[in-house]
């Protein structure tokens, strides 16, 4: 009776160590976002003061760029091609952008797979989101102004 009351308190505590692993590692997914790149010049940093060095520097305004962790006033980011480092919140802000990750994805007219063709766009071509509504976002790119399906984005829709 014993043995058997010591093996059902195991088990359970087994199982409570799993669920308390399993909850905190969604929390830890739910907690990345995309914000994107407030300047053409960027510094990320090797580490969440401006005591690090430079590992690197973004040259581009409006990139988008997930946040994967925080510390004080920086955030750990990742950008499409999985560079990572630390960044400033005064580099970072809520712009709606994206990058097209499909080669000559359409632009389209309406939200509709048989509407008009606009433009194409070429693979890793920055755009500016005014709107998405279900599978799709309403975008500018050079001067194009239309309509892609979110599959075919990455960045802050």
């Amino acid at each position: 009776m014993y043995l058997q009351l010591k093996l059902n308190l195991g088990i359970t505590l087994l199982f409570s160590l799993l669920i308390f692993f399993n909850i905190t590692n969604a929390s830890t997914n739910e907690k990345d976002y995309f914000l994107t790149l407030k300047n053409n010049e960027v510094n990320v940093r090797q580490g969440p003061s401006f005591d690090y060095p430079i590992k690197f520097i973004i040259k581009k305004k409006y990139l988008p760029v997930k946040v994967i962790d925080n510390y004080d006033n920086f955030k750990k980011i990742i950008d499409i091609n999985n560079n990572s480092g630390w960044i400033h919140v005064s580099q970072l802000f809520k712009k709606k952008a994206a990058i097209n990750i499909k080669n000559n994805s359409l632009i389209l007219s309406q939200p509709k797979i048989y509407s008009k063709p606009i433009a194409k766009l070429e693979k890793g071509k920055l755009v500016l989101i005014k709107k998405c509504k279900e599978n799709w976002c309403k975008i500018n790119a050079d001067n194009f102004l239309g309509w892609i399906k979110k599959e075919n984005l990455w960045g802050r829709l």
